[in-house]
């Protein structure tokens, strides 16, 4: 049998874990999946720098993790460490890579939005069998960024925008609710990135959202009585429906989004500004609908692990 396999994701926002095992037939039968929100990105935008107290709660949640890690016996060869936006933009990541070095005795990587978009793609296309209508648009809207990939065969093409939940909340989004001068401008501001891009979506055949974002909020649109992976995975849900929904999300108190059954308190605060990106994005996609998926960047990163 396969020795297990460990990725960790960090975010902006929140840090991952998935711990599998490899199948015969080359898919990934998973043992564990956890999150926690740290917040990493705190203040990044702003600053440039990684917050002494964000680095003192994901070392926290690290240490945590590798406890998990260290259970399930997985060889330290067997485990991959990435970390995505908020470490890209920080001065000081050095800090946080010995940190991690120190916890986990293995290499971080620190993405680029390219290699970032990349595992987001391969998570997500693993998992659809059998493969849907092409071009397919993946999107992962992290806390300090957001990738779009469309892929046709074995053509891609995808941006790593520096749009994010963490980064747009705290460059927009300060009343709470947000009032609708916030919220406008804080659309100008990701229609502007969306304009930039080189991604056609107006090519998109089919759409598949990954992130924490875009599940929370299909449990938001399904009305599930709590954040329920089997219940939002490989949903088809309408683009016209979730860009209502959002409305009433941005539209709530930070307390009334958290008293939600399904809503991370750690994400309450900053998912206004994400769920404006993803209905930006549906908004310019030429389909009604739209597909959420469980398997995300960490499927990426874990079949890249070699066995």
């Amino acid at each position: 049998m396969a020795s297990p396999v460990a990725a960790i994701d960090c975010g902006t926002n929140s840090i991952k874990v998935l711990i599998g095992r490899r199948r015969d037939d080359g898919t990934l039968d998973v043992l564990v999946r956890e999150s926690r929100v740290v917040r990493l990105g705190q203040g990044v935008d702003r600053t440039g720098v990684l917050a002494d107290e964000a680095l003192d709660r994901t070392f926290a949640a690290i240490d945590e993790l590798a406890g998990i890690i260290r259970s399930h016996e997985v060889p330290p060869a067997h485990v991959r460490f990435c970390a995505t936006s908020a470490t890209r933009d920080a001065s000081n990541a050095d800090v946080f890579r010995d940190g991690v070095r120190r916890r986990l005795g293995i290499e971080p990587e620190v993405l680029s939005g390219d290699e970032e978009a990349a595992l987001v793609y391969a998570g997500a296309i693993a998992a659809q069998v059998p493969m849907p209508p092409e071009p397919v648009l993946v999107v992962d809207i992290g806390g300090g960024s957001t990738e779009l990939v469309l892929g046709e065969g074995e053509e891609r093409q995808s941006v790593s925008m520096d749009i994010g939940s963490v980064r747009l909340h705290e460059r927009h989004l300060h009343s709470d609710p947000p009032t609708a001068a916030e919220v406008a401008a804080c659309v100008v501001d990701i229609d502007a990135h969306l304009d930039a891009s080189d991604v056609p979506l107006e090519r998109t055949r089919t759409v598949i959202g990954t992130s924490g974002t875009i599940k929370t909020l299909a449990c938001g649109v399904l009305d599930l009585g709590a954040y329920d992976r089997d219940g939002f995975d490989r949903a088809v849900l309408s683009n016209a429906t979730t860009a209502g929904f959002v409305d009433r999300l941005v539209a709530m108190t930070v307390e009334e989004r958290r008293a939600l059954p399904y809503m991370h308190p750690g994400r309450a605060d900053v998912i206004d500004a994400g769920a404006l990106i993803w209905s930006r994005i549906l908004a310019r996609v030429p389909v009604p609908d739209h597909l959420v998926s469980e398997a995300d960047i960490l499927h990426g990163m874990a079949a890249a692990i070699e066995p």
